[in-house]
């Protein structure tokens, strides 16, 4: 159990990336949709690429939405209108006719007329009420078929021409007097109806709407069927019309009948399978060519949390909806990763990011095209991401390219440029303003993961920080020593293409634990007295190698981090602080060299290698006498070449070339200080 339990301890870290890749791939499957893939590509206007494709199975055929949305106009143009009847107006009516027709007319009409024009009179009542009169005037078409409802039962139908409206009272009067021959009452019978009439009836709008959804809810989505083993279309066929709509739908079918049938489980295992794939291949990437990367799990959690959040708001955003899918910054994934690693994994990781979205958007083929084209202008034009011109500018240029593909994708597919959708150049603009919420998004990820951007260490390579101000008033000598080891690191880490800010940085910070006991490192003695006088060489030796411990305390105390502590430690590696190491030898015969070494460990970095040399350099060169071009060459040589004979830089991935690179650099530079030149005359 002990055994098993010491195995455990000892792979933790491997145990954790495979949980890691499982739990990730997990997440990303159930992301996916909940369907199959059609196994062919095909778009409208273009052959038919593959072999003969036959039917399958039974399917319908899908109406196209052209076709269902014309259906639905045709219904809501021709649907009846629903007017509610208050059956008590036309008795009410009828009623106070009579009243209303005496005091009107006058006694002095003839008894035959009064009784015709009574009748007139009727009928016009009649006329008016036989399908009712309008409360307001309604716009509807004249020919629109209604429905008069009497406390919700059927009482009559027709069209909207048959019912009165208000300004139409005065025409049935006229028509109805015409045709008596008695017109000229006209006046007196449009005064009498004036007060006699009332409106009874009311549009139902809620009854009318709730009778057009019914009817809109019974259109049919297909039309017609394909029946299996019917050939559906010939290699080298146009795609075009039906036969595009028939492929729409057998597609459509497939794909639903894929993910509800029995080969669930299969499917979702081929899903799996691919994801894992894609994530196994980024995980031997880290192995193989970012090996520093790889040990780090913090580093690894971090790349695969960036690739699951890029494809968690892409299908977010696409099962919103799916026209948005351009407005989603996919390019802020190859720059948060260059930020904090390099090039080459933020391009790797996007390229295999966008693989993996291809499962989920449309016109997959396409947008994986853009996506990929795009994150390529990132990683070439990208670069010094804490210069904010910088940003805008590249920001600019992959808007630019998404344009200009995008522009060409609708060309090939529709020869003409008549059919652009002008509103996803907007959406393309909008993704390119919210690509600049890059630098935001590094400083919380550098607070969230602890790590560090160029815009971080931007910031600590500032002299006028607390800490290197701090360092400048208690040890002024050392503070001088670190700039001069900055300057000669930074030009060496460019001279090799290793990163050149990284290196600045910790050359400033790599000595700060001189600060505890700044007096006991002669760049600091100012008073010509040496308190390593009244000290043995052991005592001696352990406050000097104390230095690195002192640093690191420091170092985490103002919160520094990692990859900056790493100078500290490192920038002495396991030497032999040899001054002190030879006094005790002169005195006893039997020296243990580890009272005299640093702790270690050893660079394991071109950055923290070169510190080491430059700093090594910089402090000797103080020993310099009379310095000659000669001189200095040996001088380097003779440093140098101990420490690899020590094997100090036996763990950083540097190479005998560009050492002998950085020689050069450090050789010029100090023959530039020590500013050597011919010897003038008096």
């Amino acid at each position: 159990m002990k055994d098993f339990i010491n195995k455990l301890y000892k792979n933790h870290s491997l145990i954790y990336k495979g949980l890691l890749f499982i739990s990730t791939t997990f997440f990303i499957v159930y992301l996916f949709p909940k369907s199959g893939k059609f196994k062919y590509n095909f778009e409208n206007g273009k052959p038919w690429q593959s072999e003969n494709l036959y039917a399958p199975f039974d399917f319908a055929i899908k109406k196209t939405d052209g076709e269902i949305e014309s259906e639905k106009e045709v219904l809501v143009n021709n649907s009846v209108l629903y007017f509610n009847l208050d059956n008590t107006i036309e008795a009410k009516i009828k009623s106070s006719y009579s009243n209303h027709f005496k005091n009107t007319f006058s006694d002095s009409i003839p008894r035959s007329v009064s009784k015709k024009l009574y009748k007139i009179g009727e009928k016009i009542v009649d006329e008016l009420y036989l399908f009712g009169v309008l409360s307001e005037d309604y716009n509807f078409p004249e020919d629109r078929a209604i429905v008069v409802l009497d406390g919700r039962v059927k009482k009559q139908d027709g069209f909207f021409s048959h019912l009165i409206k208000q300004d139409g009272v005065s025409k049935v009067i006229d028509n109805a007097l015409n045709k008596q021959g008695v017109i000229q009452y006209k006046t007196v019978f449009t005064s009498l109806f004036f007060d006699l009439v009332e409106p009874n009836l009311v549009f139902d709008k809620s009854f009318t709407d709730k009778a057009l959804q019914e009817e809109i809810g019974k259109i049919a989505y297909t039309r017609g069927s394909v029946a299996k083993e019917t050939l559906i279309i010939s290699k080298g066929e146009v795609v075009e019309g039906d036969k595009y709509q028939i492929l729409k739908s057998l597609q459509s079918e497939y794909e639903s009948q894929v993910w509800s049938k029995s080969n669930y489980i299969w499917v979702l295992f081929a899903y799996t399978l691919l994801v894992a794939l894609a994530l196994l291949m980024l995980l031997l990437f880290l192995r193989k060519y970012r090996i520093e990367v790889f040990e780090n799990n913090t580093k690894v959690t971090f790349i695969f949390f960036n690739v699951s959040l890029m494809i968690f708001i892409t299908t977010f955003v696409v099962n919103y909806d799916a026209k948005y899918i351009y407005i989603v910054p996919i390019c802020i994934l190859p720059l948060v990763l260059k930020a904090f690693f390099d090039a080459r994994l933020g391009l790797f990781s996007h390229v295999l990011t966008v693989l993996l979205i291809g499962f989920i958007v449309p016109n997959s083929y396409e947008y994986m095209f853009l996506q990929i084209i795009a994150g390529i202008v990132t990683i070439l034009t990208v670069s010094e991401l804490y210069k904010r011109a910088n940003l805008f500018i590249s920001v600019g240029q992959i808007t630019l390219i998404y344009i200009i593909a995008y522009f060409a994708f609708v060309v090939i597919h529709e020869g003409s440029v008549k059919t652009i959708k002008w509103e996803i150049f907007i959406w393309f603009i909008l993704s390119g303003l919210a690509t600049l919420f890059v630098q935001p998004l590094i400083y919380i990820y550098e607070k969230i993961f602890g790590l560090v951007s160029d815009v971080s260490l931007l910031e600590l390579s500032d002299t006028n920080s607390k800490l290197l101000k701090e360092l400048s008033d208690k040890a002024p000598g050392t503070f001088h020593h670190s700039l001069n080891v900055a300057n000669l690191a930074e030009a060496s880490a460019n001279e090799i293409g290793a990163n050149a800010m990284l290196v600045r940085v910790g050359a400033l910070y790599h000595d700060i634990g001189k600060m505890r006991n700044p007096t006991f490192f002669t760049e600091n003695q100012s008073t010509g007295i040496n308190p390593h006088d009244e000290l043995s060489p052991k005592e001696s030796a352990r406050i000097i190698t104390d230095h690195v411990i002192n640093g690191i305390e420091i170092a985490k105390k103002n919160n520094l981090p990692d990859r900056v502590i790493d100078f500290i430690r490192t920038h002495h590696g396991s030497s032999v602080v040899y001054y002190f190491y030879m006094q005790e030898k002169k005195e006893y015969d039997d020296v243990d060299k580890l009272d005299f070494s640093y702790p270690g460990p050893k660079p394991f970095s071109k950055e923290t290698a070169i510190l080491m040399m430059c700093d090594s350099i910089e402090a000797a060169s103080k020993s310099l006498k009379e310095p000659t071009s000669t001189k200095i060459d040996a001088f380097v040589e003779n440093i140098i070449n101990k420490q690899i004979k020590d094997e100090q830089f036996l763990n950083a991935d540097i190479t005998f070339k560009e050492i002998e690179s950085i020689k050069k650099v450090l050789k010029h530079k100090l023959a530039n200080i020590y500013h050597l030149r011919i010897e003038y005359p008096e």
